[in-house]
């Protein structure tokens, strides 16, 4: 199977489009039909309806195994560039919402210490992008953060041969609004749960399905759903009355009208984890080495 004829597939089904994939790829339009019949002849199936332009059974089976397999072609491609490469001179992190803390100021400043002329990058993104980031060399380096049993690694998607290390965990908090008459208890299970407003906010806290696999119940429907990463916004809502979420701990300790509980059971923690493939000795590899130095 050619890769740049899966691209092509890949563009075309989520342009809806012949003409539209060809002016993003920069082919024409002839060259685009070409290869999308290349590639069904290869495969022996038809991929594509064309009018309208849309995938077939067989086409839509073959858009699953195209996003990784791509992922894993730029992957190669980033790690082997990185290992026959210059020294790496830049710094680019990616990081989730709720893994950018103190440790990591304190490291990149001992990073622009050791390196005057690098100017650091943080991109804050959603976990679910930040593994396939790295593996392809669009971050040196990532911070992720997630819901997990303690010690336990974080379920991240298999997209190279990326290396993950524990930098944090701290404890697991269902944040309430002040009044609430759960705020305050010594601790609560997270079943007991299940049936509460609860918030949606994907790039920040766990999903409705990560909170019912954890507790092992059915529930945690969403009242209202958050779109960013803006944790503020978030505990405003909280506070408000709007739904419940689960934080760390010490990020509602001092958030004003906004109480908590501390998950007892199961137990669970909030664990951060630092995501890179081979580093070549410079700003990154530095930075990496302060970070699982500082696991806390």
């Amino acid at each position: 199977m050619d890769p740049q004829q899966l691209r092509t597939f890949v563009t075309v089904a989520r342009l809806a489009s012949f003409s539209e994939a060809a002016r993003e790829l920069g082919y024409t339009q002839s060259a685009v039909s070409q290869q999308i019949a290349a590639l069904e002849a290869d495969l022996g199936t038809a991929l594509l309806l064309r009018r309208p332009v849309g995938p077939t059974g067989a086409g839509q089976r073959l858009l699953e195994h195209a996003a990784p397999l791509l992922v894993r072609l730029e992957a190669a491609r980033a790690d082997v560039a990185r290992l026959a490469g210059a020294p790496n001179t830049r710094l680019v992190l990616g990081a989730t919402a709720l893994a950018v803390g103190a440790a990591l100021g304190r490291a990149l400043g001992e990073v622009r210490r050791a390196y005057p002329r690098v100017e650091p990058v943080v991109r804050v993104l959603a976990q679910d992008v930040l593994p396939a980031q790295v593996a392809t060399g669009e971050v040196d380096l990532a911070l992720v953060d997630g819901l997990a049993a303690p010690s336990d690694p974080l379920p991240l998607p298999d997209v190279g041969p990326l290396r993950t290390v524990a930098v944090a965990e701290r404890p697991v908090a269902v944040a309430l609004p002040a009044g609430h008459p759960l705020a305050g208890r010594a601790g609560l299970a997270l079943a007991d749960l299940s049936a509460a407003r609860w918030l949606d906010a994907p790039d920040l806290t766990p999903t409705a399905a990560r909170l019912r696999a954890a507790a092992g119940v059915d529930g945690f429907r969403p009242a209202t759903r958050y779109q960013g990463t803006d944790l503020h916004g978030l505990l405003a809502l909280v506070a408000a009355g709007h739904g419940l979420t689960l934080l760390p701990e010490p990020v509602l300790a001092a958030a004003p009208g906004v109480g908590y509980a501390p998950i007892a059971a199961p137990r669970l923690v909030h664990r951060t984890e630092l995501v890179h493939g081979s580093l070549p000795e410079g700003p990154a590899a530095l930075l990496a080495r302060l970070l699982e130095s500082s696991r806390g």
